[in-house]
């Protein structure tokens, strides 16, 4: 495949999240985020293991558990943390830093080159986010900061550590192992959480359902075959793409009105998206011989001219 349809098909994962917000709001509004990950987690993962009718084995099993609580449990816990103690602004442009650890968790995990123009890409980004979602009135609150941001750094690990640890096996397969890991190990805490189960409704079936088999299955499917053949620095840079697809949904869908800023971050992030991906692009290696490679042959070349009628082999 060509790398602008691995792209596109990658991006179609985080404009899917961006409609998280609206089922959450509006299907889910009674459930408290413990349950909802726990309901969105488990049930999918389990779904998709009997679907592959294999499970992990050796070394992959406590590697699994590390990824599902990087790239879930722990992601999706402090994410939704964040959400409550912070105005969703604030916590998108928190998850909008999610690249630049990845950037940086990259080169400590893979070697990968930290390039400038990359982290030029992230901070726009950033900047167009805030444009997006910010409002005058929002305030910030330090357990929520400090939530959201190691909430973005649990998920640039768990990425960057899905591309190190390729178990040999399927996007699909791998997939329902982090799930159901992750669903596990939210399973303990799940007594704790508020929520009066006597109160879940069809509704909430609808919601959670969609979340977790659109909205968790499908498209980490989709993300981790993305970090598996794309670099993860530049799959992280699409996740900019959710708050923009949720900005658009809510103005399509609830009738939010767009104002000229939010106009504005839209071309912003989109920009910074395409900028992200010419920075992080593969060069092809070129067929051109190097110098280094010309420069033993033109010294043979000199010294042969001085032996002119003898055979000089090229």
């Amino acid at each position: 495949m060509s790398r602008p349809y691995d792209l596109a098909l990658t991006a179609l994962a985080p404009i899917v999240w961006g409609s998280s917000y609206i089922v959450t709001t509006e299907l889910l509004p009674n459930l408290d985020p413990l349950t909802v990950s726990v309901l969105r987690a488990l049930p999918a993962g389990l779904l998709l293991l009997c679907l592959v009718r294999q499970i992990p084995y050796g070394h992959w099993i406590w590697k699994m558990f590390i990824l599902g609580a990087l790239n879930f449990a722990i992601f999706w816990s402090l994410l939704l943390f964040a959400a409550y103690r912070l105005p969703g602004g604030v916590a998108a442009v928190m998850g909008a830093l999610q690249p630049l650890a990845v950037i940086f968790a990259s080169r400590f995990l893979l070697g990968s080159p930290i390039k400038v123009l990359s982290l030029f890409a992230v901070a726009a980004g950033a900047v167009g986010v805030a444009l997006l979602v910010l409002t005058p009135e929002a305030k910030l609150d330090m357990w929520g900061v400090v939530a959201g941001i190691a909430g973005s750094a649990s998920m640039a690990f768990g990425t960057v550590l899905s591309r190190k640890w390729q178990p040999p096996v399927s996007a699909l397969t791998f997939t329902s192992w982090q799930l159901t890991a992750g669903g596990l190990l939210l399973v303990p805490f799940a007594p704790f959480a508020p929520t009066d189960w006597s109160t879940i409704s069809g509704t909430n079936v609808l919601g959670l359902a969609y979340l977790g088999l659109i909205g968790a299955a499908l498209t980490y499917i989709i993300w981790l075959r993305g970090i598996r053949i794309i670099q993860p620095a530049a799959v992280s840079i699409l996740g900019l793409l959710s708050p923009l697809s949720a900005t658009l949904l809510g103005w399509f869908i609830l009738n939010e009105t767009l104002s000229a800023a939010q106009s504005i971050g839209m071309i912003v992030v989109l920009l910074s998206v395409i900028l992200g991906q010419y920075a992080l692009r593969s060069r092809p290696a070129s067929k051109e011989p190097t110098m280094a490679a010309l420069l033993p042959m033109r010294r043979w070349d000199t010294a042969a001219q001085g032996n002119k009628g003898r055979h000089v082999d090229t």
